[in-house]
């Protein structure tokens, strides 16, 4: 008998049952109040429920009808008639000539947002609003990523599904994830998509240059990791739920539509919020915002927080990447290092942190004694008051800064460097196998040898304790964070040097002009730091 063809989603549909379930994103906490049988589980919840609605209460009568319609207002649409622009690899080339990396940072953030000026973006629009910017210019952004080169990467590039590919459906209200195991091959990613998939890349900068090249400069536009995803969705379909995120996301649509509808947050509990929401159904979310057919060479941006959802129209498919930063980087993030630590130097250096607590605490303090009318209650939160304001003395706020931005540098992609930073950095050097022999071992630095550091934000200086550690980009990975952090300790005669060639970008330094006690450890500093991929010279060498 002929065997009839069976399509790959067909095919994941009838192996289902002997497969494990898709991994799936744990569910966001949501709080519950139910009731429960027994009492004291009442009263656990009993206070944060009436703090809760006391603080909404008072939020409502503080907020005047103008702003409560304020969320309700259309979505502004910045129209330009065909906004020209040159191809993208001749942008990154002229960048590539900017000396200094946060204003070629900055540079690329403009085109990516034009016409809207920078300035004016983070001033009124930045985590506080959607915008849509529509261009009438297919091309805009052409050269960022393309199908073609997906189905380039699919060919020649190890992709594993569920690691950098997913192949998702959002049918009848029901979003589902349909990875089968191992490596993606053609034949099966484009039966997916056939079979009415989207296909999801989880990191394209690990397979295109071009997508790393431009996230790799946009970190530094926002001191804060830049990723990317892209999604190709088929003509009629909808690949994913409406849902919130975590970050601050550009949606770039590159080839065909797709309509798009934004939701204003729920409540102000879901402003900004700390982690991604779980799916929604149609029924949570009222109506939207923004309702709009994103076409090529067209941005959408919206903050964490804002409810999206995007389904392709029947006429054609949908390719767009999004680009997106400031995840965990809120004030409430940095106090989560900054508290522990400040307590931990108050307990040691103040007795009042070391007072016992009153004998008889218990007895009308906790969720049991909230109701109580007990004068105590009002004297033990005084001093939990004061002690909360004292400790603000103990605050090593530089240290904290420096864990937040040991983060950001192990989130980081490694610098993508430009022509001219290739051949006057190690990754550039002569050293070569040439006629049976190893030719040109060793770089020669010498004290008239100019230096910088590769990238403005390439490098750290921290105090870790007893110990200084130089922490650095350069041998981070494509992939988000396969490598451990990269650090070493950098000896206290050599604090001050470092810190002068951080503090002199972008110009460049001879390194006799570093201040170091020898023209010996001048020379072996900037040797170390020019091996580790960290500073390059002003000419090869």
């Amino acid at each position: 008998m002929e065997s009839k063809h069976m399509s790959a989603f067909a095919l994941y549909q009838n192996l289902k049952p002997d497969q494990p379930p898709p991994a799936k994103k744990p569910p966001v906490q949501v709080e519950v109040k139910k009731k429960k049988k027994k009492d004291n589980a009442a009263f656990k919840l009993k206070v944060k429920v009436q703090a809760k609605a006391e603080r909404k209460k008072m939020r409502k009568k503080l907020l005047k009808p103008s702003q409560k319609e304020e969320n309700q207002k259309e979505v502004p649409h910045v129209t330009v008639e065909c906004v020209s622009a040159e191809p993208l690899e001749t942008l990154l080339a002229d960048l590539a000539k900017v000396n200094n990396s946060r204003e070629r940072a900055s540079k690329l953030f403009q085109w990516l947002i034009t016409p809207i000026p920078d300035k004016m973006f983070f001033r009124e629009t930045w985590e506080k609003k959607p915008i849509f910017v529509q261009r009438k210019n297919p091309d805009y952004y052409k050269g960022l990523f393309s199908t073609a080169e997906l189905d380039r990467i699919f060919r020649e590039e190890d992709v594993q599904y569920g690691v950098n590919l997913d192949v998702t459906s959002y049918t009848n209200g029901k979003r589902e994830t349909h990875n089968p195991p191992g490596r993606v091959l053609p034949y099966t990613a484009w039966d997916f998509y056939e079979s009415g998939c989207s296909l999801r890349m989880l990191n394209p900068q690990a397979f295109s240059s071009t997508v790393w090249n431009v996230l790799s400069i946009l970190q530094e536009q926002f001191g804060s990791m830049a990723g990317a995803n892209i999604y190709l969705t088929p003509p009629g379909t909808q690949g994913f739920a409406p849902h919130y995120d975590d970050i601050e996301a550009f949606v770039v649509q590159l080839e065909g539509k797709k309509r798009w509808r934004v939701y204003s947050p729920r409540s102000d509990d879901e402003v900004l919020p700390v982690l991604s929401s779980p799916n929604f159904d149609q029924a949570d979310i009222g109506k939207p915002i923004l309702d709009v057919v994103v076409e090529a060479g067209d941005l959408i941006y919206f903050p964490r927080g804002f409810i999206h959802q995007g389904n392709c129209l029947p006429d054609t498919h949908s390719l767009h990447i999004t680009i997106s930063s400031y995840q965990k980087n809120s004030w409430g993030d940095l106090l989560q290092k900054l508290v522990p630590a400040a307590l931990e130097v108050a307990m040691e250096e103040d007795v009042e942190f070391r007072r016992g607590l009153p004998l008889d605490y218990l007895t009308y303090m906790g969720v049991q004694n909230s109701d109580k009318e007990d004068p105590r209650r009002a004297k033990f939160f005084s001093r939990i008051d004061n002690l909360m304001k004292r400790l603000t003395n103990y605050a090593p706020v530089d240290a904290a800064v420096d864990q937040k931005a040991k983060d950001f540098i192990h989130d980081c992609l490694p610098p993508a460097l430009t022509p001219d930073e290739l051949v006057t950095s190690v990754q550039g050097a002569p050293t070569r196998w040439e006629g049976g022999q190893v030719k040109d071992v060793g770089v020669h630095i010498t004290t008239q040898t100019q230096i910088r550091i590769l990238r403005a934000q390439c490098a750290r200086l921290c105090n870790d304790g007893d110990a200084v550690h130089l922490y650095y980009t350069t041998d981070n990975s494509r992939v988000y964070h396969k490598e451990e952090l990269k650090s070493f300790e950098v000896k206290p005669e050599y604090t001050d040097a470092v810190e002068f060639l951080i503090h002199s970008y972008p110009g460049f330094v001879t390194v006799g002009s570093l201040p170091c006690e020898s023209a010996q450890d001048r020379i072996a500093l900037a040797e170390l730091l020019f091996e580790k991929g960290i500073i390059h010279t002003a000419e090869p060498v």
